[in-house]
């Protein structure tokens, strides 16, 4: 291949690359460009920057939808927590651990992910209302806490079970107790793997629209995907406050990978690898 065709095969690639990204970014830059126009710059130009800039429509936006963030934050900051804590603490007792039935157990609860979340929409639901649990926060936290630490399990088990004996053995001659060698060594060779988890507990958690529907009902409890509803249902023809709840929402999910991207592509690599 002469250089000019290297130069155009590779000129080819990027302007496709350029393409792609611009497709995928197109829709939230029009929903940011929307939220600041009033309905009538909005008819008379749809793509098109329109000036006055109306920055009204996010004060709008945040008088009615900040309390369903703040839900959303608690929920997921718990949920979160809860499943890094109790995944890694399960993980650690399969990769290091020798007791009776350990591979056996291990693998029922593996297979809990090939289980579709559909099926146990029903049962879950049962559960939390036959616990007293419906329209609180625990009812939400709970299960996904559960529902999230199987996939956390799977990825931390093939990360404690490739670290080194050694570094345990010289931590036990040291005097060094389980707790503090889980604490000490295993949870530091593995932050690359439980940011991963970490992320998509959040994602799942911030995005979850179904199962928060069926088990909270007051207003003050709803997290945000139940929030934008109600506010799109109130501002279903006024497109500029509707587009600024949508934008505001966005905020902390862009925050989150534009801060942990690399420690997400990382774990994910290094768990690939492993497994």
């Amino acid at each position: 291949m002469t250089r000019l065709a290297r130069y155009v095969h590779e000129g080819g690639r990027h302007t496709l690359l350029w393409l792609l990204i611009g497709l995928t970014f197109f829709p939230f830059i029009l929903m940011v460009i929307t939220s600041f126009k009033d309905n009538t710059q909005f008819y008379r130009s749809f793509f098109a920057v329109t000036l006055p800039l109306h920055y009204s429509n996010y004060g709008l936006a945040w008088a009615d939808i900040n309390h369903y963030i703040l839900n959303s934050l608690i929920v997921t900051a718990f949920s979160t927590a809860g499943v890094v804590v109790v995944s890694s603490l399960a993980a650690y007792a399969f990769a290091r651990f020798a007791f009776p039935g350990k591979e056996v157990l291990y693998y029922l609860v593996i297979a809990l992910m090939m289980v579709p979340g559909v099926l146990t929409l029903v049962p879950s639901f049962v559960l939390v209302k036959e616990l007293g649990l419906l329209n609180t926060r625990q009812a939400l936290i709970l299960p996904y806490i559960a529902g999230g630490e199987v996939f956390g399990i799977f990825v931390l088990r093939a990360f404690f079970a490739t670290l080194p004996e050694e570094l345990f053995e010289a931590a036990r001659i040291d005097g060094a107790s389980e707790a503090v060698t889980f604490w000490r060594i295993a949870l530091p060779l593995t932050k690359p793997a439980l940011g991963a988890i970490a992320i998509l507990q959040v994602l799942y958690s911030w995005n979850d629209y179904v199962w928060p529907l069926i088990t909270v009902f007051d207003s003050s409890l709803k997290t945000l995907t139940l929030g934008l509803l109600d506010f799109q249902n109130k501002y279903v023809t006024n497109w500029g406050p509707l587009m600024a709840a949508y934008t505001i929402a966005s905020i902390p999910l862009l925050i989150l990978f534009a801060l942990a991207t690399r420690t997400f592509i990382t774990g994910l690599m290094s768990g690939g690898l492993k497994l």
